[in-house]
């Protein structure tokens, strides 16, 4: 299955969704992880924590995801988790090693 990402290095999962300027995307099974690639994306956040939901900047994210089935962040905002909800990929809420995700 894929997964994507939310990492600032490859390595740990650790960055929120809506501050994520790249999503690492990872094809996982039981026999193991391969990094497919590193997809740039523009972050949802503007920094201010009372900024609106930007339903064209979701757009481009989720077009950006949607061939993963989870997503890996530190946290997430409710609107865009639901917004990932209905397009069926699953929000894991995670602060840990890449390496140590499984299936």
């Amino acid at each position: 299955m894929l997964i994507a990402v939310a990492s600032t290095d490859g390595e740990m999962v650790n960055e929120h969704f809506g501050r994520a300027t790249r999503f690492w995307i990872f094809d996982i099974s039981r026999s193991g992880r391969s990094l497919i690639m590193v997809r740039n994306v523009e972050p949802l956040s503007t920094g201010n924590k009372n900024h609106s939901f930007d339903p064209e900047k979701m757009a481009r994210v989720r077009e950006t995801i949607k061939d993963c089935e989870r997503v890996y962040c530190t946290r997430i905002g409710e609107r865009p988790k639901l917004e990932l909800e209905k397009m069926g990929i699953e929000t894991i809420l995670y602060h840990d090693a890449i390496g140590s995700i499984t299936v």
